[in-house]
């Protein structure tokens, strides 16, 4: 077996940001059928959302300075000469000595500046007696405040979360450009694997626990998967499967197989699926260190390892980041994480960076990092634990109570 030269996470992530294409393909959608799609096109507001300046709160608009020294002991009077009711234009000027009554939401009358609360205030026979003074801008919003007119809501590449749909429909904007929908294929191998439903297992035999992981997190970031079922250590047979899925999707996963062995024909099949091949071939990391990234005619192949944590943890570091670029979203640097400390002193080896599966425990208000010991063969260390605590190469471990980066799972 010939390995390329191993890769640290950082030389990983950028090769995976320089090779990675994007789909260009792009399709325009309904607002109300585009979440969690990725944006192809900028969005530009048109105009100021709001539209016109309105109240915060149920109160009256006024002059400001006309609330001055104002108290519960000493109130301010204001002549109360209008209101302004809800989807109706203020039209109504308002003066020094006056006041109008304006809804949450309502439109600002001409010549206010401010609104005092219905609590801070009393209405009595067109009277309005003030028992707190405000500042100018108080409880208001200015047209434009939100959203200003030509202004770049949102950049292309940026992911059409509920707020931004929310913000984009603010606009009056109901259809947006957007690339397409990915589709995503999995294909497991081994003689040993097994269906997940068998229910009784022969000696040496495995279920196929990533066929619902691997596919369950592609499912989750919002991609189509085929899955290609199980195919044997045969050469032959998993070159005509893997071609088949490959054919038919953008991004091809392929489970097992990718640690050292006889019968492993992964790096073998992906090299004979296109140019330019293989441009990773194992990340120095643990779990997971027997990767395989490639780039076959235009379209990602991920050779995952085969244990469940091992595959999980990886696809997760680095099959999210390949599928965002696939998909044309904006990368960040690294996935997101919090920061919590750690319950015990955790050994690493410099120039390797390891992934330590952790609960989060909540010790009078700070989150601690307890960490869940296990091989990476073992599915229930996932299950048990809140996320992924990052030792970065350059450490030679971790000390207790000290903060570490926890990437959430």
């Amino acid at each position: 077996m010939k390995f390329f030269k191993v890769k640290t996470v950082e030389e990983t992530f950028a090769l995976i940001d320089e090779c990675v294409p994007v789909i260009e393909k792009t399709e325009i959608r309904a607002l109300e059928e585009a979440l969690h799609y990725i944006l192809a096109e900028p969005i530009i507001a048109k105009e100021n959302v709001p539209g016109f300046d309105r109240s915060t709160v149920d109160g009256y608009a006024v002059m400001a300075e006309d609330t001055y020294g104002s108290s519960e002991s000493m109130p301010g009077f204001l002549s109360v000469v209008g209101e302004v009711k809800m989807g109706e234009e203020a039209t109504h000027s308002i003066g020094h000595g006056e006041a109008i009554y304006v809804p949450t939401g309502g439109m600002l009358p001409p010549g206010s500046n401010s609104v005092i609360m219905i609590e801070h205030c009393e209405e009595i026979a067109g009277l309005l007696n003030t028992y707190k003074q405000i500042a100018p801008g108080e409880n208001i919003i200015r047209a434009g405040d939100d959203i200003k007119e030509g202004e770049v809501l949102l950049q292309k590449g940026a992911k059409l979360r509920p707020q931004e749909l929310g913000a984009i429909a603010a606009l009056g904007i109901s259809h947006v450009t957007v690339y397409r929908r990915i589709k995503v294929a999995y294909l497991s191998s081994g003689d040993e694997i097994v269906p997940f439903q068998t229910e009784r297992l022969e000696i040496g035999q495995i279920r196929d626990i990533n066929h619902l992981t691997i596919i369950g997190l592609a499912q989750e970031w919002g991609h189509d998967v085929e899955y290609g079922g199980i195919v044997k250590d045969n050469v032959e047979v998993f070159l005509q499967k893997a071609r088949e899925l490959y054919e038919n999707a953008d991004c091809l996963i392929l489970s097992g197989g990718s640690s050292v062995g006889a019968k492993d024909y992964t790096t073998d099949v992906i090299e004979s699926l296109g140019k330019p091949g293989v441009f990773v071939h194992g990340i120095s990391v643990k779990p997971g260190k027997p990767t395989i990234l490639a780039i076959a005619d235009g379209k990602p192949v991920i050779g995952l390892p085969g244990h469940p944590a091992s595959a999980m943890i990886i696809f997760r570091l680095f099959g999210q980041r390949i599928l965002q670029k696939l998909k044309g979203e904006r990368l960040e640097k690294k996935p997101d994480r919090i920061y919590a400390r750690i319950t015990k002193n955790i050994p690493s080896s410099p120039g390797r960076s390891d992934y330590i599966r952790v609960k989060l425990v909540d010790r009078e208000g700070e989150w601690w990092a307890e960490p869940i010991i296990g091989k990476s063969g073992l599915i229930t260390t996932l299950v048990k634990s809140d996320g992924i605590v990052e030792i970065m190469s350059e450490k030679e471990g971790i000390a207790q109570g000290e903060y570490v980066p926890v990437i959430l799972t």
